[in-house]
């Protein structure tokens, strides 16, 4: 049967090996000398090793004395780890991030992954949805943070990056190619209107080849080489591409990602998520929680 170590007895251990002696360990920990002795007994006979040299007057470690020193400290550290994790209750509740489908690439998993272990009490509710909805979530109080897609910044909100949109389509198709120009997209996407104004301007015929309310649905057609589409530069998912068109196709306009924090975000797990945002699109390097 294995032997199970008194973490009690581990820390009257360290106390004495720290403090050089039993009186001062006892008085450290509020113990009387002779319960700190005893400890330091029991934990030698459960050992069948002598941890503590008493031929001196000063209290020296032996050569076991001091091999579970180090283990000593690793287990106590990783104890009060984990029962701070556990009952500290300064941080708990729960906090919603919106953020639309389309930009929760690159940046938001860094981001949540942060934020999960500097606030682990905290449950994280991630909405993904179009910036409209989100906006609408936001005013109604649903949300505690959103992030938009939009042409301007709004009020209340904050800018953190302004990207251009870019053609983006199956890697290596040829669907860009086709006139009049298929597209696919959602039926409430924000770029969907800029993008056939667009196309109306430069005289170029297009065709709403595929629409579906599951985004997953239309960037399996754009895999596939159905239709094209138009994204933030930077943010395409990795089973589609920036088209390389050599001017085939118009330019497309800038879109800005803004921030909305509600007036909870003076509490410190809400500014603190706002932060790491606010550092992942400006690439501002943080430090620690405040």
């Amino acid at each position: 049967m294995a032997r199970v170590l008194d973490l009690s007895a581990l820390r009257s251990f360290v106390a004495v090996a720290e403090c050089g002696g039993v009186t001062r360990a006892a008085n450290l920990l509020n113990l009387t000398q002779s319960a700190v002795s005893m400890q330091m007994k029991r934990l030698e006979d459960s050992l069948d090793v002598a941890l503590l040299d008493r031929s001196s007057r000063s209290v020296a470690l032996t050569a076991a004395g001091e091999q579970l020193l180090g283990y000593s400290r690793k287990m106590l550290a990783l104890n009060d780890e984990a029962v701070s994790r556990l009952t500290d209750p300064i941080y708990e509740g729960s906090l919603t991030l919106g953020v639309p489908h389309d930009i929760v690439y690159p940046h938001i998993p860094g981001v949540l992954k942060r934020f999960n272990a500097e606030f682990p009490r905290v449950q994280v509710h991630l909405l993904s949805s179009y910036t409209r909805k989100l906006r609408d979530a936001f005013a109604r109080g649903d949300c505690d943070i959103i992030l938009t897609t939009e042409d301007r910044v709004a009020e209340g909100g904050e800018g953190l990056a302004e990207l251009p949109l870019v053609w983006a389509g199956a890697p290596g198709g040829s669907a860009w190619k086709s006139r009049p120009l298929r597209l696919g997209f959602e039926p409430a996407c924000g770029f969907r209107a800029p993008v056939q104004q667009v196309l109306d301007a430069a005289g170029i015929d297009w065709d709403m080849a595929v629409e579906s309310d599951s985004s997953r649905a239309v960037e399996v057609s754009l895999s596939a080489d159905l239709a094209v589409s138009a994204v933030l530069s930077g943010t395409a998912p990795g089973h589609l591409e920036e088209i390389t068109h050599g001017g085939a196709l118009p330019a497309l306009p800038t879109f800005k990602i803004n921030l909305y924090v509600s007036r909870a975000g003076t509490e410190t797990p809400v500014a603190r998520c706002a932060d790491l945002l606010r550092a992942a699109y400006t690439g501002t390097v943080l430090r620690g929680a405040a």
